[in-house]
C-alpha cells in the first residue's frame, strides 16, 4: 500500500470515526492470558475508547475506528466505540481538523483503551491520571506504534514486555529503562496490557484482540473484508518485506500453489512438492515465497493449519483427534503443542471458549 493510499485510508477512517460517534449520540471482551473473551459481551456491548491527540498521525486512529468502530454486522454485539482527547478541541489529526466531543472522563467507562501513535511528546497529566484509573478499574490497555510512550509514562509498562516502532527502540530504552522492550516483534500481549509496533502491526494487534474476544471465525471475516492477513504471530519480525499483505498476483503459479495447498492441509506438504508445482528448486521457491509473503513456507502452512483447527473447534462437533487429522497436525499431541505455543491455551479450552451456540 503506497503512501498516498495509506493517507487516503486514514482520512476516510477518521471521518468515519467522527461520523459514527455523532450518530451514536443521536441514537441515545478471560480464561487465560491470550484468550480474555469478555463474557458480558453476550448481554451488553464492550466499550472501546480511543484516545486522540493534537498533531498525531491519522493512520493508527483510522485502524482503531475501522476495526472497532465500524458497524460490522456479524451476529454478535459489537463494540461501543468512542473517541476522546485531553487536548482542547478541535484537534489536528494528520491533515484533518477533528472536533472531539469527549474529554478524558470518557475513560472512566472504558472496557478497552486504545492509544494510537502520537509521537514522543509528554502526555497531559490529566490523561495519565485517567489512564491509570482505567487500568486499576480493570480496563484493557492497548497502544499502537508510539502510543507505547504514553503507557510507559504512566508506569504501567514497568517490568513488562512491550514493543514499539523499531526505529524508536534506543530512544525508548533510554527514556524508559524499566520496560522490557522487544523492538523485533509485531505486537506483545501481556494480559491486561498490549502493545504493537508500526502501523501495519497495529492492524495485526487489532485482529488479535478480535480473535481473543470473538474467536477466529469472526476475526477472519473482518480480515477478509479489510484485505489483510487473518493472522500474523506477535513474535514475527517487524522488518518483513510485505508487512500488510502477500504480494501474490491472482493467477500466477505461486497463487495457484497456495490455493492448491489450502485444499490439502490434511496431507503432508513438503517444500519440494510445493516447489515442483512452481517449477522451481526448493531453495528458489523458499526465497520467492518469503519475498511474496514475508514468511517461510513452513510457517505459512502452520498458520493455515492452526486457523483451520480453530474454525473446526468453533463450528463443528468433531473430536480433537479428528480435527488434528483434518488440519494436518497428524496427532492431537502435535496440535496441542502448537495451540499452547501460539495461543497459550489448549484445543479443548479454546473450544469451550469459542464454540458457537448452534454447535453447542
Amino acid at each position: 500500500m503506497g503512501s498516498m493510499a495509506l493517507r487516503a485510508y486514514a482520512v476516510q477512517g477518521l471521518l468515519a470515526s467522527v461520523r459514527n460517534d455523532i450518530l451514536r449520540k443521536k441514537k441515545d471482551v478471560v480464561p487465560n492470558r491470550c484468550m480474555r473473551q469478555n463474557r458480558v459481551m453476550a448481554t451488553q456491548r464492550h466499550r472501546v475508547v480511543c484516545v486522540l491527540a493534537d498533531g498525531m498521525t491519522s493512520i493508527g486512529a483510522a485502524i482503531a475506528n475501522d476495526f472497532f468502530g465500524a458497524p460490522w454486522d456479524l451476529g454478535v454485539p459489537w463494540y461501543r466505540y468512542t473517541i476522546c482527547t485531553a487536548d482542547p478541541s478541535p484537534i489536528r489529526v494528520g491533515a484533518l481538523h477533528v472536533q472531539v466531543e469527549h474529554g478524558v472522563s470518557a475513560l472512566s467507562r472504558a472496557d478497552t483503551v486504545i492509544i494510537p501513535g502520537r509521537g514522543t511528546r509528554p502526555p497531559d497529566p490529566e490523561l495519565l491520571a485517567a489512564l491509570t484509573r482505567a487500568y486499576r478499574r480493570g480496563a484493557r490497555m492497548v497502544s499502537f506504534c508510539t502510543g507505547a510512550y504514553v503507557l510507559a509514562e504512566t508506569g504501567l509498562l514497568d517490568g513488562r514486555p512491550a514493543t514499539t516502532l523499531w526505529t524508536h527502540a534506543e530512544r525508548f530504552r533510554t527514556r524508559f529503562p524499566a520496560v522490557r522492550l522487544n523492538p523485533a516483534v509485531l505486537y506483545v500481549d501481556d494480559g491486561q496490557v498490549l502493545t504493537s509496533a508500526g502501523n501495519a502491526a497495529s492492524a495485526d494487534l487489532a485482529l488479535h484482540i478480535l480473535r481473543s474476544d470473538y474467536g477466529a471465525e469472526i476475526a477472519n471475516t473482518v480480515a477478509r473484508q479489510m484485505v489483510v492477513p487473518p493472522y500474523r504471530r506477535g513474535g514475527q519480525a517487524q522488518y518483513v518485506e510485505t508487512p500488510v499483505a502477500a504480494r501474490v498476483e491472482a493467477g500466477d503459479r505461486l497463487a495457484a500453489t497456495l490455493e492448491w495447498a489450502m485444499q490439502r492441509l490434511d496431507q503432508p506438504l513438503p517444500v519440494r512438492a510445493l516447489a515442483a508445482l512452481c517449477a522451481l528448486s526448493p531453495r528458489q521457491f523458499t526465497r520467492q515465497f518469503r519475498q511474496a509473503t514475508g514468511t517461510t513456507p513452513h510457517q505459512w502452512l502452520l498458520t493455515q493449519r492452526l486457523a483451520l483447527a480453530q474454525r473446526l473447534l468453533e463450528n463443528t462437533s468433531q473430536s480433537i483427534d479428528q480435527i488434528a487429522a483434518s488440519a494436518g497436525f497428524g496427532t492431537p499431541a502435535a496440535m496441542r503443542l502448537q495451540f499452547q505455543k501460539t495461543l497459550d491455551t489448549s484445543p479443548a479450552a479454546y473450544r469451550r471458549t469459542f464454540r458457537t451456540t448452534s454447535v453447542a
